[in-house]
């Protein structure tokens, strides 16, 4: 499922990106099958060992050698993301059509993320998109938040609606925007998902040392 700059791009927004950022679901693919069937297509790593770099970050570097186009690929551990993966729809982006995340979900992403050019992508969304159940999506980022033991991230939304009241009608975002704190980005959606890694494997653990225990 594509995400960040390009999903907002299709959604409407009109705005540059140089690369691509996209989700899978993390307990589904094998980091090494991964990367042969990327190869096949011209997308190699672009970092050392990538495949260590993604079992510790949870996030695939790779680049389209042809172009040399950067794609960050997320694996997604969260209940969130599986539905949004469930969620996504197939969506024209130039001349292909290609699994985008809805503009709901999208807005889960900026506000985790909280950076300037999120906040602003979001409130562009809106302005296009003004039909959004905005309680759901705090509750999404709200169990982020507590999956991350850091409920400051809430500020990403809040900052969202903030800049949502107090533009005028018919204005576009400012590009100059102040950034919510320090820009977390893949930084805080790889901490995330890491929790909940740990969570699921502390939770195999607990059930096989039960299992024994009953042997």
């Amino acid at each position: 499922m594509v995400i960040g700059g390009i999903a907002v791009i299709a959604h409407g927004v009109q705005r540059m990106t140089t690369d691509i950022d996209a989700v899978i679901q993390g307990d589904r693919v094998q980091t090494s099958t991964l990367l042969a069937v990327l190869r096949r297509h011209g997308i190699v790593p672009r970092v050392a060992d990538a495949q260590a770099f993604a079992a510790r970050n949870l996030v695939l570097l790779v680049r389209h050698r042809p172009t040399q186009v950067d794609l960050d690929l997320s694996f997604g551990w969260t209940a969130f993301e599986s539905d949004a993966l469930a969620s996504s729809a197939r969506t024209p982006y130039g001349t292909v059509n290609a699994p985008m995340a809805r503009v709901e979900d999208l807005l889960v992403f900026k506000a985790i993320a909280g950076r300037s050019r999120d906040v602003d992508d979001a409130v562009t969304l809106l302005t296009l998109h003004p039909n959004i159940d905005l309680s759901a999506v705090r509750r999404r980022v709200a169990e982020l938040a507590e999956l991350a033991e850091a409920p400051e991230l809430l500020g990403g939304f809040d900052e969202i609606l903030r800049a949502l009241e107090t533009m005028p009608t018919g204005a576009t975002p400012s590009r100059t925007r102040p950034t919510v704190g320090k820009g977390r980005g893949t930084t805080t959606r790889s901490a995330i998902r890491k929790k909940v890694v740990a969570k699921k494997g502390a939770g195999k653990k607990a059930k096989k040392a039960k299992a024994t225990k009953k042997r």
